[in-house]
């Protein structure tokens, strides 16, 4: 329990540090670049083995690492541009729905993570959860020529998320975890650079220390949000017992999108509707039945 909390900070300080960064008149881009290629020296800090070519070719993970290092720096670049011709509460809403294909994938992969009647309430009540918290009146009017680029991205984020899965259920051992999260954030810094060829009006900004401070941050919590979320389910009590994907990711996911929203209440003054304190409700009701699955 205490991974999957530390994973759900780190993925709520993602949140406040854009938000932060954004207020402030800084960049994002080359934040973002500065972030990946600290999340991968953190990865390599971290992992307690010995690091060799042979044994990351040899590690069974490596293609899939690369593939998620490759789609999270495109799904970053979709979220910008689905929140510039669709809207911030259309995209919003397509990236945390996506939940729903970790939570299908993880019992489709796993014979003992089964779909019960209080699992099934928890799922449920938790995407009523996300959308009312995060629903804003008058923001959906879009260009049905756009409609596409939420759906790709409610496919691409759950393919990302997917993939985390499958990568631990399969192949990352718990010793492993830093060490494919260091792969992973370094194929995204790559990315990145390439990237920076097409953002060449960015570039200069590099020589600033806030963008760098930034950076330094924003990739330290987006490690642990990949870290902390493999090691939650990879993690397995003295006991024996281990909680089921399904409820990692649906916990995972209400408990951030709660924890965000109470955050732009508290540090960015933003304003809850009616209906958005209904979804923090049916959030906090939806972390309960999770906890009693």
């Amino acid at each position: 329990m205490h991974f999957l909390l530390l994973c759900i900070l780190s993925s709520t300080g993602i949140f406040i540090i854009f938000k932060t960064i954004d207020r402030a008149g800084i960049p994002s881009f080359p934040v973002i670049v500065i972030n990946y290629l600290t999340a991968t020296l953190l990865g390599f800090l971290v992992n307690a083995g010995e690091v060799t070519p042979d044994s990351i070719r040899q590690s069974g993970w490596l293609v899939m690492s690369m593939t998620i290092g490759i789609m999270f720096i495109l799904m970053f670049f979709l979220i910008a541009y689905s929140s510039k011709k669709a809207g911030i509460s259309v995209t919003t809403v397509a990236s945390k729905m996506s939940v729903v294909f970790p939570i299908a994938f993880s019992m489709l992969l796993d014979p003992g993570d089964q779909l019960t009647l209080l699992k099934s309430a928890a799922i449920a009540v938790a995407l009523c959860g996300v959308i009312l918290t995060i629903y804003r009146p008058g923001n959906w009017k879009m260009d049905r020529a756009v409609v596409l680029i939420p759906l790709l991205l409610f496919a691409g984020m759950g393919v990302v998320d997917s993939m985390v899965k499958l990568a631990q259920h399969r192949y990352v051992r718990d010793e492993d975890t830093a060490l494919f999260s260091a792969i992973l954030f370094f194929n995204a810094f790559l990315s990145g650079l390439v990237a920076m060829i097409f953002h060449r009006k960015d570039n200069r900004q590099f020589r600033r220390g806030k963008v760098w401070a930034w950076g330094l941050l924003l990739g330290t919590v987006n490690f642990g949000s990949i870290f902390f979320l493999v090691r939650a389910l990879n993690y397995t009590s003295p006991s024996g017992s281990g909680m089921d994907g399904s409820v990692i990711f649906g916990a995972n996911n209400i408990s951030i999108v709660a924890l965000c929203v109470m955050a732009g209440l508290l540090l960015f003054k933003e304003k809850l509707q009616l209906i958005n304190w209904v979804g923090i409700v049916l959030s906090a009701l939806a972390l309960l039945l999770f906890a009693l699955v």
